[in-house]
């Protein structure tokens, strides 16, 4: 009776340590990568057709003289371009983070399971047929869009031979999202909105606003908010669904609210920045390296760190062939396609 008295109290006390390990890792990433982002949104805000000194960055945040051309670049392009970029990078990352936390298939990210897709087909539609829409008319559109490419890809994934293993749902999302795209373009030709579905179809945060940042705000505010509710029981769901179920945990309410957060980031994401892939897929996997699977600090994590990333792209983008630019979803790609094949290599045996 000692002896099972003693191990439990070493077991307590090896869980507790693990956890303070995990609290003290944890407070410290998101401190540097806190820092490392505004760091990157100060050099984003300097580089551009024309460098600007970091000087004059502060003073037009802290003195703003709007007769100063500079000043009115940094305030009304630079800026909303920034907090843009990081905004959209952590609702992105986010969404990665809880679809592969409900399906536990490491392949999940918005745009790999054609929520992307799904949600630049509803802009299409909205642009060619509701020319007049605002710009939160065109953030619903995205949801409704988001919700029709995760209902599709869950549908045809669920009547395959041996049910969804994680490349099967892959497979499923990268099927829907084809065909939506296809008939994306082919919608955007016929009612001659091509032209402004190019910045969708590419991804960016060339036209970026103060309106965007707003929409962002509110959205993802909410998204996120959710998100960091449910962390606790994402973690236990990760662990099984028959795990879930015996710790009396419901898991019908967990996935739908999931669902929700999923639709809500994704689709203010697209539609302000366009279809920026990979991200959602990437830094979950990277957050989970460094912190382990509690996604009470895998959530928070993921939007620093995939905040900073679509930064550090986006001011890529702008670099490598300046004074040009070019598609911040190429530099994403560039990142996360290989990426996406190590791990389909990994889950090769699940089909």
């Amino acid at each position: 009776m000692n002896g099972n008295a003693h191990q439990r109290e070493g077991n307590s006390l090896e869980l507790h340590n693990n956890k303070l390990k995990t609290s003290i890792k944890g407070t410290f990433v998101l401190i540097v990568g806190s820092i490392l982002v505004l760091i990157s949104m100060g050099l984003s805000i300097a580089y551009g057709a024309a460098d600007i000194k970091f000087g004059t960055v502060w003073e037009a945040v802290s003195h703003f003289n709007p007769e100063l051309t500079s000043h009115q670049i940094i305030q009304e392009i630079r800026m909303p371009r920034a907090i843009s970029a990081v905004l959209v990078g952590a609702l992105l990352a986010v969404s990665g983070a809880v679809m592969q936390g409900l399906t536990r298939n490491p392949l999940a990210s918005p745009s790999i399971m054609g929520v992307t897709d799904g949600a630049a087909f509803a802009l299409v539609i909205t642009l060619a047929f509701f020319p007049t829409a605002t710009m939160l008319g065109l953030t619903f559109s995205s949801f409704i869009g988001a919700g029709l490419g995760v209902i599709l890809v869950f549908t045809i994934g669920a009547f395959s031979k041996g049910g969804l293993t994680p490349v099967k749902l892959a497979l499923a999302g990268v099927a829907v999202g084809s065909m939506l795209s296809a008939f994306s373009s082919a919608i955007a030709l016929h009612t001659q909105v091509a032209k402004d579905m190019s910045f969708w179809y590419a991804g960016g945060l060339t036209t970026t606003t103060w309106g965007s940042v707003k929409i962002l705000l509110i959205a993802g505010g909410f998204g996120l908010l959710l998100a960091l509710y449910i962390s606790r029981s994402i973690t236990i769901l990760s662990l099984g669904e028959e795990v879930s179920k015996g710790l009396g945990q419901n898991t019908l309410l967990v996935k739908s609210l999931g669902v929700i957060v999923v639709l809500i980031l994704t689709g203010a994401a697209v539609s302000v920045a366009g279809a920026i892939g990979f991200i959602g897929l990437v830094i979950p996997h990277i957050t989970r390296f460094i912190i382990g699977s509690d996604y009470r600090w895998i959530i928070p994590i993921s939007a620093v760190l995939g905040g900073l990333l679509l930064v550090l792209a986006d001011i890529a983008a702008r670099m490598v062939n300046a004074p040009f630019e070019n598609p911040v979803g190429a530099i994403t790609a560039i990142i996360g396609v290989p990426f996406f094949l190590y791990l389909a290599r990994g889950e090769r045996r699940g089909l």
